[in-house]
Formats: structure tokens, sequence, C-alpha cells
């Protein structure tokens, strides 16, 4: 039973081998993930598409997927054939919308993101501006990937989630992606490997963007942390 005010809360569980958030930590906030300019998410937002309707959806030719998700996001994976819109904050959703509206001219708009909130949004400010037949799918990634097979999925590589884990795959089984603790970009085993790599300094996406300075602090910061996890 739950608590008033939460009679509509959908929870959604996942396993970790390890202890995924560092801390439990609760802020009350006016708004998530905000997008600058008012939308109606409660009674404007989009149809919604359950996972196991979401590859015929997406398949059609009509259809244009969008993935509203940033950039950093979008590189651990996405559905096949989604458009990108090289985001580095939600705030730039609006703008990218106006500039690309007439791709979409006459289409059918499916969105998606990691849990289903800022799809709510997004979907929200496409049916203000006039777009009528906008779906996004119900839950989000997460759900998709916990109920629809590997071997019926549409969707390449992990999804990146905001915790210790960095990336789950199908079934929400961990993925093997680490994250770049100097800029944040979820790095594969294959870009670990890289020559410029340095665990908790640098990757191949950063490594002209710091200076020595930078990295040295970084490296003081890896020593701390290194010693305390022993």
């Amino acid at each position: 039973m739950h608590a008033e005010g939460f009679d509509r809360l959908e929870d959604k569980e996942s396993q970790a081998t390890e202890r995924p958030f560092k801390r439990f930590k609760v802020r009350l906030k006016a708004e998530i993930v905000t997008m600058g300019v008012p939308v109606e998410p409660t009674s404007q937002a989009g149809q919604y598409v359950a996972p196991q309707d979401w590859n015929a959806l997406i398949a059609a030719p009509d259809v244009v997927v969008i993935d509203t998700r940033n950039r950093y996001e979008v590189k651990a994976g996405t559905f096949e054939g989604a458009v990108n819109p090289e985001l580095d904050s939600f705030r730039e959703f609006p703008a990218w919308l106006d500039a690309h509206a007439h791709e979409l001219a006459g289409k059918r708009v499916a969105m998606f993101c990691t849990g289903g909130i800022r799809c709510e949004k997004s979907t929200s400010l496409l049916r203000a501006r006039g777009y009528s037949d906008v779906f996004h799918l119900q839950g989000g990634i997460l759900k998709y990937l916990e109920d629809v097979p590997e071997d019926q999925s549409r969707w390449l590589g992990e999804c990146f989630v905001f915790d210790g884990r960095v990336t789950v795959g199908h079934g929400l089984k961990e993925g093997d992606t680490t994250m770049c603790h100097s800029c944040g970009w979820p790095l594969t085993p294959e870009e670990r490997a890289h020559a410029q790599y340095e665990e908790g300094v640098s990757c191949q996406h950063c490594f002209d963007q710091t200076t020595a300075t930078q990295k040295a602090a970084f490296r003081d910061r890896q020593r701390l942390y290194d010693a305390q996890a022993t």
C-alpha cells in the first residue's frame, strides 16, 4: 500500500553485485529534468507504448524515433535507427525540435528515455506544438530491457544508468562499461585499453581537454579513492 501522494508510483527493481549508490538522499525539487519551457505532462503527454509493442512501432516507415537523452547516454547504447539530437542538456531539446520540425512533418513520432520521465515532458512539448501522433516507450529503456528477450531486441549496446553500475544490458544485467571520472563518458573495455586512458584521470575523449595540473589533481583524487576502497 502506497502512502498518500504516492498512489500512482511505479516502482522498479534490479540487482547489483555491489551497492550502486554511495548514500541515500531525498531532496524536494520543484521540477526534475527541466527543459526550461512550460509543459503539461500530466494532461498532454504522448501515447504509451508497451515494451512488447515497441518493436513494431519503430519499424514502421512513417515513424521517426527520437532518443531524448544526453549524448553521453546515447553513446553507451540506443535503439536501431533512432535519431540522436546530440544534447548536452535536456534544456537544448526545444531548440533542437524547432530546428528539425520540417523532418517530423507528416510523421508519427516515437520517443524514449531511460525510465520514461523525460519522455513525459518531451512528448508533451510536441503535442503542445501541434504534433498529434506522438508516442513514448512505457517504462523507458529499462522496462524494455527487462521485458523483451534479447533475441527479439532492437536495442544496440547497453543502457547508461545513474549509479555505480554505469550501464546495464538485457535482463538488467550489469554491463561492461565504466565511467571516465574526468569527463563522465561511459567507456567500453576497448576504450579503457586506449593509450590515453588512465583510471580516474583521462580517456581518449577528454585527454586533450585538461591540463597537466588538472591531471595531477585527478591522480591525487584517484589515489585517495583507492586508499578508501582498501
